[in-house]
C-alpha cells in the first residue's frame, strides 16, 4: 500500500513570518510527530532564510509532491516556484502577489488530484494581493472560488480546548446584528454538524448555539433576536436530528464545565467567537473551512510583518495546523473509504 500524500502548504506572504515558521514546523519534527507536507515556495530564499536560524535547516527543492514523503526526513521539500521580486522581510511588494496567489492554487489543484492530502496556507497579507486584483475578502472565499463552490464556507477556529464558529464574520457589530438571519444559522450549523462528523470522527456532534443579546436578551428585556432569530433556527435543527442546544448566554458558554457539554459552539459574530478562543490558545489555534470538497486549515494568526525576519515567530500554530490537517484528512479517507 503506498503512503499517504503528504500535506500542500503555500507560501503565503513572502515579507511576513511564513517561510520562518515554516522552518521551524519541519525542524520540530525531529523531534516531535508532524505530519509530512511540503512547502510551495522559493526553495532558494528558503534556502538563504535557513542558513541565518540556528541550526542550519536543510532545504531540498522537489519537481514534483509525490518526492515528499521520502525528502522529507532529511530535509524541508520545497516545491520551487521563483519570486519574480527580492524579498526584504516586512517589507510588502506587489510584484510577489501573482506568486502568493499562485501557490494557494497549486496546493488546492494538487489536493483536488490526490496528490497531496490536504492544504494547509500561511498567512496572507490581503491588502497586499488587493494591489494585484484579488478580488476576495480572504482565504476563505477564495477557496470557495476554486473550488467552484455554491455553498457557503464555514469558519471555524479550532484547539483541544474548544471549538468555535463565528456565523456572521468580517462585518461590523451593527451589520452582523441586521444581517442575522434563521436561515443563515441554520446553514451554517448543519455544514458543521456534517463536517464534524466527516472530518472529525465525532459521530453525534453536539453544537451550542450562542444568542446575540447579553444574557440572551433575557426574555425580550435585552432584545428580540433570540426569540425571533435564534430559537427558530434551534427548532428547525433538532427537528432535522442535529443536537442543538440554545440560544445560550455567551458570557457562561465559555469556562470549563460548559465546554465539556458540547463538542462546537456556534457564536452569532466575530468577538464573540474568537475571543474566547484566542484567550483559551492564543499561540495554538487553528483557522479551519468547513464544507470545501477539501481539508484546509491555516494558523490562527497573521503576517505579523513587525516579527518578520527577527528568528522570534513563534510556530506553534502552523504545528496545530499541521497536524488538524493530518487528522481531518485521515478522518475523511476513512469516511469515504479512500
Amino acid at each position: 500500500m503506498s503512503p499517504a500524500p503528504a500535506l500542500a502548504l503555500s507560501m503565503g506572504e513572502p515579507a511576513g513570518i511564513g517561510g520562518e515558521i515554516t522552518l521551524k514546523a519541519w525542524l520540530r519534527s525531529r523531534s516531535e510527530p508532524v505530519p509530512p507536507f511540503f512547502l510551495i515556495d522559493d526553495a532558494d530564499r528558503m534556502a538563504r532564510m535557513a542558513a541565518t536560524l540556528g541550526p542550519s535547516i536543510p532545504v531540498q527543492p522537489i519537481e514534483s509532491p509525490d518526492q515528499a514523503g521520502e525528502v522529507f526526513g532529511q530535509a524541508l521539500p520545497v516545491l520551487h516556484r521563483p519570486l519574480p521580486a527580492p524579498v526584504v522581510p516586512g517589507r510588502l511588494d506587489p510584484a510577489n502577489g501573482p506568486a502568493v496567489i499562485a501557490a494557494i492554487e497549486t496546493a488546492v489543484a494538487l489536493t483536488q488530484a490526490g496528490r497531496a492530502a490536504a492544504v494547509v496556507t500561511n498567512p496572507i497579507h490581503k491588502q497586499a494581493l488587493h494591489q494585484v486584483g484579488f478580488d476576495f475578502p480572504g482565504h476563505t472565499e477564495f477557496l470557495a472560488h476554486l473550488a467552484s463552490q455554491s455553498t457557503r464556507p464555514v469558519m471555524m477556529l479550532a484547539c483541544p480546548e474548544l471549538r468555535v464558529i463565528p456565523v456572521t464574520i468580517h462585518v461590523s457589530l451593527a451589520e452582523a446584528a441586521r444581517g442575522l438571519t434563521t436561515e443563515a444559522i441554520i446553514e451554517t450549523a448543519t455544514i458543521t454538524h456534517d463536517a464534524l462528523r466527516r472530518d472529525f470522527g465525532i459521530d453525534r456532534p453536539r453544537l451550542a448555539i450562542a444568542g446575540l443579546n447579553p444574557h440572551a436578551g433575557e426574555g425580550g428585556a435585552m432584545g428580540s433576536e433570540e426569540a425571533q432569530v435564534v430559537a427558530p433556527a434551534v427548532a428547525a435543527l433538532r427537528r432535522a436530528g442535529i443536537d442543538a442546544r440554545g440560544p445560550l448566554p455567551a458570557d457562561t458558554m465559555f469556562h470549563a464545565r460548559a465546554r465539556a457539554t458540547y463538542d462546537v459552539a456556534l457564536c452569532m459574530y466575530h468577538d464573540q467567537a474568537l475571543i474566547p478562543i484566542k484567550t483559551i490558545d492564543f499561540d495554538g489555534g487553528v483557522n479551519v473551512t468547513l464544507g470545501l470538497p477539501f481539508v484546509r486549515t491555516s494558523p490562527d494568526h497573521g503576517t505579523a510583518l513587525d516579527l518578520a525576519g527577527s528568528g522570534q515567530a513563534n510556530e506553534s500554530s502552523l504545528l496545530a495546523a499541521l497536524r488538524l490537517a493530518g487528522a481531518m484528512a485521515a478522518h475523511r479517507q476513512g469516511a469515504t473509504g479512500a
